[in-house]
């Protein structure tokens, strides 16, 4: 399948969107790592660019965990490695609060 032609015009609003999306998700996972927000927040966020987000990467951005560990918890619960944040089922969301319950 082609990819359709885009105009200048969409080329640079696509550009802009991206953009926003790469630098809010960067936000979100700066203050995660700091503190100043909690696992919860995040999950319970509305933002389109933070509901795309990998759940690996999320729990990358956690005090403490790295590449190795987050995908130990991601075996542990029992979420795909490439599990979005909205795709999240209600036990697996559950599971992954109950496991971090102090970065609440």
């Amino acid at each position: 399948m082609a990819l359709p032609t885009l105009s200048s015009e969409q080329r640079r609003a696509a550009l802009d969107k991206a953009t926003a999306a790469r630098r809010e998700r960067a936000a979100v996972k700066d203050n995660l790592k700091h503190g100043r927000s909690s696992l919860l927040e995040v999950l319970d966020s509305d933002s389109e660019a933070i509901r795309k987000m990998l759940v690996r990467t999320l729990l990358e951005s956690l005090p403490g965990i790295g590449k190795v560990r987050a995908q130990g918890i991601l075996t542990e619960l029992e979420i795909s490695e490439s599990r979005r944040v909205r795709g999240l089922g209600k036990q697996q969301r559950d599971r992954l609060l109950e496991r971090f319950a102090s970065q609440r």
